[in-house]
């Protein structure tokens, strides 16, 4: 198997795991401190990740990155984009009909293909593209409402947004990862930890200033918080990894796989049922998986 397959298959687990705990966190605290703790809580984890690789180059590689325009230009740009992202995402998961905003948001992996082969010249085979479109595809068919069932136009608004962010960031933190060097899996280590501490002090100052509450509300939720953060920062390092080392619209459409662990952790530890309509789904984003491992 290769590294970036792993990786992804690794973070879209622990996506569909983070993603289980924010949902219940972000019922007692606003959008903004919701998305502090998937930084704030992920950053030891992170560190700890970059000293067990770095083997005593830290200090080289911080030196190197401050006098890299590239890198701090497109790892500090990835991450204000990653903020924006999962705050928008944070509040579509507050609407009623959140699975339609999620459904939009998770239409990064064409709008990746899209933004990258425009701006990046990270362009896909026809195989790619079939791949890419077939995984949305399965996210879209699950997501269609029920019949009757109003669609609000800020929860589209939000989700589209929201995807758009997530793969703005995913073009820019693998720039930011290349331009370190030819240690790759060291270069997308040193870069999460760098947009983690970056995200943290701006998510901490705006609270400070805007929602200075925010911080004892956080405080009662403690335990959550820090479940979210250790699985936001193991699913930010298989997401990193695979992108340093692979396409990211590629990465982005085998992580669509993370619907189906989801699917699979409601059925296995919350015994809900598996509809029609998501067994097409997972029919779709299967052959889109099988597609990217024969490619």
């Amino acid at each position: 198997m290769e590294i970036w397959v792993a990786f992804t298959l690794f973070a879209a687990l622990m996506q569909a795991v983070r993603t289980a705990g924010q949902k219940r966190i972000a019922r007692h605290i606003s959008p903004m401190a919701t998305t502090l703790v998937r930084y704030l809580f992920g950053l030891p984890f992170a560190l700890g990740y970059l000293y067990y690789l770095s083997d005593k180059e830290l200090s080289h590689y911080v030196a190197r990155a401050a006098d890299n325009a590239d890198f701090l230009i497109f790892a500090s740009a990835a991450g204000v984009a990653q903020i924006l992202a999962t705050l928008w995402l944070v509040k579509v998961l507050t609407f009623r009909n959140f699975a339609v905003g999620t459904s939009f948001a998770k239409t990064e992996a064409v709008q990746t293909a899209i933004l990258g082969a425009v701006f990046f010249g990270a362009s896909l085979s026809p195989m790619g593209w079939l791949a890419v479109l077939l995984g949305v595809l399965g996210i879209l068919v699950v997501s269609v409402p029920k019949r009757g069932q109003p669609i609000q136009l800020q929860t589209v608004v939000y989700g589209v947004m929201s995807g758009v962010a997530f793969a703005i960031t995913s073009l820019w933190l693998r720039q930011a990862s290349l331009s370190l060097g030819d240690q790759l899996m060291l270069n997308a280590a040193f870069t999460l930890v760098y947009m983690v501490i970056l995200q943290s002090i701006i998510c901490i100052v705006y609270i400070a200033y805007k929602e200075r509450q925010q911080f004892n509300k956080l405080r009662a939720h403690l335990p959550l918080a820090v479940f979210v953060g250790a699985t936001s920062a193991f699913g930010s390092i298989g997401w990193f990894t695979a992108m340093t080392y692979q396409n990211a619209a590629l990465v982005k459409s085998l992580g669509q796989i993370e619907f189906i662990f989801t699917l699979l952790i409601t059925y296995f530890f919350f015994n809900e049922k598996i509809s029609t309509k998501e067994y097409l789904g997972m029919g779709l984003i299967l052959a889109s998986v099988i597609i990217l491992l024969s490619y």
